[in-house]
């Protein structure tokens, strides 16, 4: 059972991480409205068409991207007021100890940790699909489309195809192959001098194809001015951009991985990243809340200004470790879901070690 003191925590708790959340976006808001004024002139669209076809958008994408921080600054500011006006004295005096006073913590912690995991699922890359489609169509500079100067895969337990290059915009490969294997053993060859996907027909059409089909020491070759053909992939999975993977749903996206990793994309730690922080973050608005609520309870000289610049400190420092860990992993040999879960075990630590030092 909650009791008087738990409900006014928690109530204090939530009103101020909305008041944030709404106060912050605002900013955010504002601030991406004075970069992009010049896009939006040239976009020749109403404030309402913006507003639907971008922002809608853009204010969940932000809000999700600095989710635990308006959660730590949210703790902070209001437990430190209470400090400051005394209010942990009695109830800490009345013999409540400091793990039972840390329960409404725990307990709003925990809905917002439940509402960013549910919204990193399936409500923000919805919200992604909006806001870089609208950048797709009127900031160009901002999208980053790379046309592969090669492409390999593997699409089936024995096939594997490849093209010299790939032009996303186009949809077209040049110089494309496919070979199958079988026990060491290569079974069907086909090359062709270029691939272009057919959006009537929803296939891959091939020009200039060669097919040798090898059985031992027998080989049937034949020659084919065109062809068309339905492959596993299609074009939207050689269009690698930084918005791929942040457009995809949580099934969607492990769905993804699979593919990829059958196949032996280069791309499958950027989409294995995206996951693992999707199930990290929030952990860390846990972690977070419980080492802001530890540092603000005490009444200390300075007040809310110091426990916000220590608070501020800390989110520096993790966001450094955040960074460092996702560098080591998509440009080294590091597990991606390792890497995602650094910041909250080195900072799961911090706070153990903050509570152990806390009067109780």
């Amino acid at each position: 059972m909650l009791s008087r003191i738990d409900w006014y925590i928690l109530k204090n708790f939530l009103k101020t991480f909305f008041f944030s959340v709404l106060l912050l976006t605002l900013i955010s808001t504002i601030v991406d409205i004075s970069e992009h004024t010049d896009d939006f002139v040239k976009s020749g669209l109403t404030s309402k068409q913006i507003f639907l076809q971008y922002y809608i958008g853009f204010i969940p994408h932000i809000v999700a991207l600095l989710f635990p921080l308006f959660v730590f600054i949210s703790v902070i500011f209001f437990t430190s007021k209470m400090a400051s006006r005394s209010e942990f004295i009695p109830v800490l005096s009345s013999g409540v100890s400091l793990h039972r006073l840390m329960r409404p913590y725990w307990i709003g912690g925990a809905l917002l940790s439940i509402l960013l995991l549910f919204s990193n699922a399936l409500i923000i890359p919805r919200a992604n699909t909006v806001r870089t489609t609208f950048e797709a169509k009127y900031m160009p500079s901002l999208m980053s489309y790379t046309s592969s100067n090669a492409v390999y895969m593997r699409i089936d337990s024995f096939s594997y195809v490849g093209m010299r290059y790939y032009d996303t915009a186009a949809k077209m490969g040049g110089t494309f192959f496919l070979e199958t294997v079988k026990e060491n053993k290569v079974i069907y060859n086909l090359r062709a001098d270029n691939i272009i996907w057919d959006t009537t027909k929803k296939t891959w059409k091939l020009n200039g194809v060669v097919e040798r089909k090898i059985n031992g020491l027998e080989e049937n070759v034949s020659y084919k001015f065109e062809a068309f053909r339905k492959f596993s992939f299609e074009p939207n999975d050689l269009r690698f951009d930084g918005y791929t993977q942040t457009r995809m749903t949580t099934p969607d996206l492990i769905k993804r991985i699979r593919k990829e990793r059958m196949r032996g994309s280069e791309t499958i730690k950027e989409l294995e990243m995206e996951n693992a922080h999707r199930m990290a973050t929030p952990f860390s608005v846990m972690i977070l809340t419980m080492i802001g609520a530890l540092i603000s309870f005490r009444k200390i000289r300075g007040g809310s200004g110091i426990h916000l610049a220590i608070g501020l400190l800390i989110c520096a420092v993790y966001i450094l470790f955040d960074r460092f860990s996702t560098i080591f992993s998509t440009k080294g040999d590091l597990n991606p879901y390792l890497a995602a879960w650094i910041p909250n075990f080195v900072f799961a630590y911090v706070a153990w070690r903050i509570y152990q030092k806390a009067p109780k």
